[in-house]
């Protein structure tokens, strides 16, 4: 997966290396921490997902960057948030660099818990994707989490917060736009799907799009084509560099939802392929399916919709692709965590709020 508008470096790359900057980092107490179960009494199998307040006008949010920094786009960003009442800040490393970073590991992991801590922030928006996350998540204040449970938005790379949050807290998270706004890439609609998630209560409703390469990819799977479930995942790429870590999802049950950018289709193919080895497909009970960007042509054999089709059809589950969720134009909001019904007759994913 790589980030859009920023220089081609493969974050892949970085993954699979293990990256180690010059000078090192602050990080003891970030690697000490290890992986955080699921709260108590609620298993990382199941349980009722816990929803933090709807924003309403006034509600101080909070920008900050886990993985890549700040840059222009921000001014963009804040200036939609605050043309909803809110009152937007950042956190004091949002501009730093150390490398290709937003600052050290214990910088960024110091501004995302600050956030999580401060009793009057209620919504901590990601500013960028791109590579970083990973290095920090474990260093999460869990306690902090379930103490005060507020809203996270943000995708990509944050992917890895995400199922963090679920795994450790069943804290419901909304899985759209960073605060990195492009508005060629992001019109009126997305606008409207992040501010309906961030504000109300109301289910979200999102309608197969034929645009999208994605949509080539329906499965009846199980006859009536339908499956409900907790909607859980995110970026495919950090779902499965995750297995084994305390922010990979449980499946079992759920509706597996998965976009990803600047992935070929052997390499779709390839993560899927693990995520099944690894058994975390044996019991999904669906799979919902956003946007395959920069996927490339199919000159090699098959499109990524041929080859994922071959990874999923003999599942059977219902499998919907075509959704506006994830790195392409038009990007719209849903929440991780909240009840969700595939139907891939009606070409529709319904999710209940993630909010209350």
């Amino acid at each position: 997966m790589v980030e859009q508008s920023d220089p081609v470096v493969s974050r892949r790359r970085l993954l699979c290396a293990g990256v180690a900057v010059a000078g090192g980092a602050a990080v003891g107490a970030v690697a000490a921490a290890g992986p955080v179960e699921a709260a108590p009494g609620t298993g990382q199998h199941g349980g009722t997902p816990v929803k933090p307040r709807a924003l309403q006008p006034g509600d101080r949010v909070r920008i900050v960057a886990p993985a890549y920094p700040g840059d222009g786009r921000l001014v963009r960003g804040r200036e939609i948030l605050e043309s909803f009442g809110l009152v937007v800040e950042f956190g004091n490393h949002v501009y730093d660099r150390f490398g290709y970073l937003a600052g050290t590991d214990a910088d960024r992991l110091t501004d995302l818990n600050a956030a999580f801590r401060d009793p009057g922030v209620r919504c901590v928006v990601g500013a960028r994707g791109g590579y970083g996350t990973q290095r920090i998540v474990d260093g999460l204040d869990i306690d902090a989490v379930r103490h005060d449970p507020k809203i996270l938005i943000g995708f990509s790379d944050l992917t890895a917060l995400h199922g963090r949050l679920w795994r450790a807290a069943r804290l419901a998270s909304l899985y759209g736009p960073l605060a990195a706004w492009t508005d060629t890439r992001l019109g009126p609609d997305s606008i409207e799907s992040m501010r309906k998630a961030l504000m109300t209560t109301d289910s979200i409703v999102l309608t197969r799009d034929p645009a999208e390469p994605s949509s080539a990819v329906t499965i009846a799977g199980n006859g009536s084509g339908q499956a409900s479930g907790p909607l859980l995942g995110g970026n495919l790429t950090m779902v499965e560099t995750s297995i084994g870590c305390g922010d990979f999802p449980n499946l079992d049950g759920a509706i597996f939802l998965f976009e990803d950018t600047g992935e070929a289709p052997y390499s779709y193919d390839r993560m899927l392929t693990q995520l099944r080895r690894v058994g975390a497909l044996r019991r999904v009970a669906g799979i919902a399916i956003g946007q395959l960007d920069a996927a490339g042509d199919g000159s090699s054999g098959w499109t990524a919709a041929q080859a994922i089709t071959d990874r999923l059809a003999d599942l059977g589950v219902p499998v919907l692709g075509g959704l506006r969720i994830g790195h392409g134009n038009g990007q719209l909001t849903v929440p991780i965590g909240a009840t969700a019904t595939i139907d891939t007759v009606a070409g529709t994913l319904t999710v209940d709020a993630g909010v209350q």
